[in-house]
């Protein structure tokens, strides 16, 4: 554990002391930043639905959780299963 895993696309936009969905779009307050109701759904829906509710994000959908993630204010993680289904609630960063 405590390993960094570093997603090499799309480039990380970081803000120093950011760590939440909220403070990344400090006077762009897009209209979502957390997507509970796609938890269950297909992953490809799933990314079809953030990226166009959320102009600002890239959708990254893998299967592998390993150590900590880098957050990005440009990016929703999307942990699928094997069957290709959200297994839990993506959010900004």
């Amino acid at each position: 554990m405590g390993d960094n895993v570093r997603v090499p696309y799309p480039p990380c936009a970081y803000k120093p002391r950011c760590n939440w969905a909220e403070c990344c779009f400090d006077g762009l307050v897009p209209s979502r930043l957390r997507w509970p109701e796609l938890v269950g759904q297909n992953g490809e829906q799933a990314k079809t639905v953030i990226e166009k509710d959320n102009a600002y994000v890239t959708v990254v959908l893998t299967t592998v959780k390993k150590g900590e993630i880098d957050f990005c204010c440009n990016r929703v993680y999307v942990w699928i299963d094997l069957n290709g289904n959200v297994l839990e609630m993506p959010v900004v960063g």
